[in-house]
């Protein structure tokens, strides 16, 4: 397995840059109404404070459009400054004509090849959009949907594969057709003017074998930035569990440079989820650092569950929510490894290999946690306080250490 990424151009998504050697950008997207100026903003806002370095939201109607402007304002009151991208489907070149100020706002549009117009109005529709990013100096992702594919050229490519000798299944030519809209698209982007490191691509579909075989076969024939994403990915475990594996093997070979991880949230929860999700799954790969890592033990018959349960949920949260004032105040933090372990099998030696690690005893034993800070025993906590008194070692260790790294830069 390698994570060499690919050589691609840069392209900057306000002052986010994307591609190139720059690090795998993750990105997620609003579900309010857009031209609900003040839930939109309040939501851009925890997605930015959650991780997300790219918030899009839908610009389908003319209220949508027309609420942009107070949304960054709003944004900007809040100290927020999280490039917002404008998802635009079959209105975006009447749109960004009619709201000159929003097209000029945005970081980047998004446009669906599939969903620009028809026939003798796909071409003019396009370029309209186009002309405007030219005018605003604004970066554009292609943003092809096997569930919104341009007819066009899937019909061309059908008929053209029932002329084979050895006709390709449908899936296969769906797949062909994607790429081929894509790049089309991007060369006549090009075309009209558009810069080649303005340009971003995607090719997003619901499965992941496909997502994997249409990016496979993209990647080779082109330098543009990528992003990934797997549409549709579904709610909870499932859309979790999917995401990952869709991505993972991609990021693994070096194709992706912005993610994103479409979640289907719980009815009332936070949309940050797919945030922190994203953040994992490019964790848990090495390629980016985003929090410092729990490692924690599943606990077995020879753990106290409960108390072992609590114990790791409290101290994961703690960090999560200390990251950040961590972040701003002691650089290089998110590269500390901690460990919960639940009794003496492996937690000694899972705490020990970790920067600081606490080791439960297990059940049926004195409740003594011995407590290692690089690779030494430090103490033994006993008593009902433990997670209390682990997480003030836990602080002062990273005062002493990311602080000293802070005064040393």
């Amino acid at each position: 397995m390698s994570t060499a990424r690919r050589q691609t151009v840069t392209t900057w998504v306000g002052h986010v840059p994307v591609g190139s050697a720059h690090p795998i950008v993750v990105q997620s997207m609003t579900n309010t109404d857009t031209a609900d100026a003040e839930a939109t903003a309040i939501q851009v806002a925890q997605l930015a404070r959650a991780g997300s370095e790219i918030v899009r939201v839908t610009v389908n109607t003319r209220q949508a459009a027309a609420a942009l402007p107070e949304i960054v304002a709003r944004l900007h009151d809040l100290g927020l400054n999280v490039p917002i991208v404008g998802d635009f489907h079959y209105n975006g070149h009447i749109l960004l004509r009619e709201y000159p100020e929003t097209a000029r706002l945005l970081a980047k549009y998004r446009i669906n090849p599939g969903n620009v117009g028809a026939g003798q109005h796909h071409d003019a529709n396009f370029a309209t959009m186009i002309e405007v990013a030219k005018e605003y100096g604004k970066p554009v992702r292609i943003g092809v949907n096997w569930g919104s594919l341009d007819q066009q050229v899937l019909a061309r490519l059908m008929d053209e594969n029932a002329r084979r000798g050895s006709p390709k299944s449908s899936t296969d030519v769906t797949i062909d057709a994607m790429v081929e809209s894509a790049l089309e698209s991007a060369a006549y982007a090009e075309k009209l003017g558009l810069p080649h490191d303005q340009i971003i691509i995607s090719v997003k579909v619901s499965s992941a074998p496909e997502l994997w075989q249409v990016y496979r076969q993209l990647a080779p024939l082109c330098d543009y930035p990528l992003h990934l994403g797997l549409t549709e990915a579904g709610m909870g475990m499932k859309g979790m569990v999917a995401s990952s594996v869709a991505l993972a093997p991609l990021l693994a070979e070096g194709i992706g440079d912005t993610i994103r991880v479409s979640l289907t949230p719980e009815p009332g929860a936070p949309r940050k989820l797919e945030v922190e999700v994203a953040q994992q799954i490019l964790q848990s790969l090495g390629l980016r650092q985003f929090l410092p890592q729990v490692t924690s033990c599943p606990g077995c018959g020879r753990t106290t569950s409960t108390f072992f349960q609590e114990l790791a949920r409290k101290i994961q949260d703690y960090i999560r929510e200390a990251m950040p004032e961590w972040k701003a105040k002691y650089p290089g933090v998110e590269e500390m490894q901690v460990a919960v372990m639940g009794c003496v099998v492996n937690g000694p030696g899972e705490s020990k290999h970790a920067n600081i690690g606490i080791s439960l005893p297990g059940t049926g034993e004195d409740p003594r946690a011995p407590v290692y800070q690089d690779g030494k025993l430090l103490t033994t906590l006993r008593g009902h306080r433990i997670a209390e008194e682990f997480q003030e070692l836990l602080e002062r260790y990273v005062e002493e250490r990311y602080g000293r790294a802070r005064v040393d830069v």
